[in-house]
């Protein structure tokens, strides 16, 4: 069960978070009712909550990109991953971070890493929780000013 739970998320990092992704594989591999939750954004929940929010995020990140890295770890219904990616706001305005909203095509990039462990039910991802390095993200994105880490991290 463990290897097939990690062949399931293997498939989701690439077809769901990798570029370019798969609109499909949310119906494929999503339970209905999934949870998709990382700090910099609103918690989602359902299959079309999860799609909408995919859709406008790669609409204003056009080379939204995220790609596991290091092996994945399964025991039982979890799995957990390492990843690392971003991408360039050339698109839309977008407001689903937390920390407020990006004006369309800011020209900013984001270069982040995280830890994500995804549940499992029935060969399905019914839960996707994950711990990102949001503060570096903000501070890349302009949502963040602290004058001193400006300098050190912004670009």
């Amino acid at each position: 069960m463990s290897q097939d739970n990690k062949n399931i998320v293997a498939r989701w990092f690439k077809e769901f978070w990798g570029n370019p992704w798969n609109p499909q594989i949310v119906n494929e591999l999503a339970a209905p009712d999934i949870v998709l939750h990382y700090p910099m954004h609103e918690p989602k929940r359902g299959r079309a909550a999860v799609t909408e929010f995919m859709v406008e995020f790669r609409d204003a990140f056009p080379d939204l990109d995220f790609r596991g890295v290091g092996d994945l770890i399964a025991e039982g219904d979890y799995v957990v991953g390492r990843w690392e990616g971003g991408g360039t706001h050339t698109g839309p305005a977008f407001s689903d971070f937390r920390m407020g909203s990006i004006p369309a095509a800011s020209g900013r990039k984001m270069k982040f890493a995280g830890t994500t462990v995804l549940r499992l039910e029935r060969g399905c991802i019914a839960e996707e929780l994950g711990q990102e390095d949001a503060l570096s993200a903000m501070l890349q994105l302009g949502l963040i000013r602290t004058p001193e880490l400006v300098g050190r991290y912004a670009g």
